[in-house]
């Protein structure tokens, strides 16, 4: 049976944070331009972006030449500015980061220097400001304090996003990105769309989608599961309490989470995952992602890149909750083991690895070919950023007069 064919002008692939970003700004920009976007889901927000923590960071961790330093306390200040316009949920509680021992008081340091680049508002405080602060945390002599760091509930902002685009766009959801036809045709699960332009931000797929336009081949994503334990006394901590990071590494490693509603969350892991929903169990389980994942996954052990044996032994283990607890009471001065409620529902992080070095691609991936912008790598802080992301994609596209400036 024929499928029947639409056109539009702009065909945004994947409707998470970033892509719904997207065509809000264009439809803000362009309001006469026909936009469409596609999900394969029948609901938004079933990945990423109404999976992950709802921390709407500040953006010092960043090194200040990097797109995520560009970007991330803009898109902190118009994410905010957003939730309360709309009386949104959001808990302004702020975050410390805390150190255990002098070598980690030198690393807050150079994350207060990124901050100063980054025009990010932070403090360098001691255990007597800290306890005014966090009266629970615990740390080495000093402490980071970011006051803009907050937590909001990242469905309600999605589906917020997405109501305000039924006029004047089309969001098709049920609607697989199939294959690529033609230089200004792809076929999905129920159509063909003829389109003038493709913006794909298509989330764990981004790079199957950008291979199919001869974009991106040095790139594959791999998938890392986050999980989180629940608590059951949200007065256990007032603010985000967080680790030192290692700079190295994408992951921010076990901290303690308030939601926008106000409870506690330990965690994230960031498991190697072994097909790219890996979920629960064999739920979505695939075999040729499985085979994909785990060459990918089996070259980075022999060679052992940026210490990815240890990585993926040390956050296996934490498949027995424990092992977070432990790295957890770390953190703070009082505890109890006995109220955490179990694990709540994971996360997949879609991390980019370059094939040709073999290491993780630290920062957002944007790029263009002749009638298409693939969003490659829009990891955290990626909601955070979403809207300025989305400005930076459009300005992208029209200084490449994609669009008409």
């Amino acid at each position: 049976m024929k499928k029947e064919t639409l056109n539009t002008d702009i065909i945004v692939v994947g409707c998470g944070i970033v892509g719904l970003a997207v065509v809000r700004e264009l439809r803000a920009r362009y309001p006469r331009l026909a936009l469409t976007a596609i999900d394969k889901e029948g609901s938004l927000a079933c990945h990423a972006s109404g999976r992950n923590s709802g921390v709407v960071h500040a953006g010092f961790y960043y090194s200040p030449e990097s797109l995520k330093a560009r970007l991330t306390a803009e898109g902190n200040r118009l994410l905010t500015e957003y939730c309360l316009k709309r009386s949104l949920s959001i808990l302004r509680c702020g975050k410390v980061v805390v150190a255990k021992d002098e070598s980690e008081v030198a690393l807050l340091d150079e994350l207060k220097r990124r901050g100063e680049a980054n025009n990010v508002e932070l403090e360098v405080i001691d255990e007597k400001r800290l306890a005014a602060i966090e009266p629970n945390a615990r740390t080495h002599r000093a402490a980071l304090y970011s006051p803009s760091t907050s937590t909001i509930n990242p469905r309600e902002v999605v589906e917020s996003i997405a109501a305000e685009l039924t006029e004047g766009c089309r969001l098709l959801l049920n609607e697989r990105f199939v294959r690529r036809i033609d230089a200004g045709c792809i076929e999905t699960t129920s159509r063909m769309i003829r389109f003038k332009h493709l913006i794909n931000s298509a989330g764990l797929y981004a790079d199957k989608v950008a291979h199919q336009f001869g974009v991106g081949g040095e790139y594959t994503l791999l998938p890392f599961k986050g999980l989180y334990l629940g608590y059951k006394d949200d007065g256990l901590v007032r603010t985000h309490v967080y680790p030192v990071p290692d700079l190295k590494n994408p992951f921010l490693g076990v901290h303690l989470t308030k939601t926008a509603d106000g409870h506690v969350k330990v965690g994230p892991t960031a498991i190697p995952a072994f097909w790219r929903e890996q979920y629960k169990g064999l739920a979505n389980f695939n075999v040729s992602e499985f085979v994909e994942v785990l060459s990918s996954e089996a070259r980075l052990f022999a060679v052992d890149s940026f210490n990815f044996r240890r990585l993926a032994f040390d956050e296996l283990r934490k498949y027995y909750g424990h092992r977070m607890q432990d790295e957890a009471a770390a953190l703070v001065k009082k505890l109890d083991p006995g109220k955490f409620s179990g694990f709540l529902s994971p996360g997949i992080r879609a991390q980019l690895l370059d094939r040709r070095t073999s290491k993780l691609v630290m920062d957002f991936v944007v790029e263009h070919a002749e009638n298409s912008t693939h969003i490659l790598n829009a990891v955290s802080p990626a909601f955070t950023c979403a809207f300025s992301f989305a400005n930076f994609v459009v300005d992208e596209m029209q200084n490449r007069c994609i669009i008409g400036a």
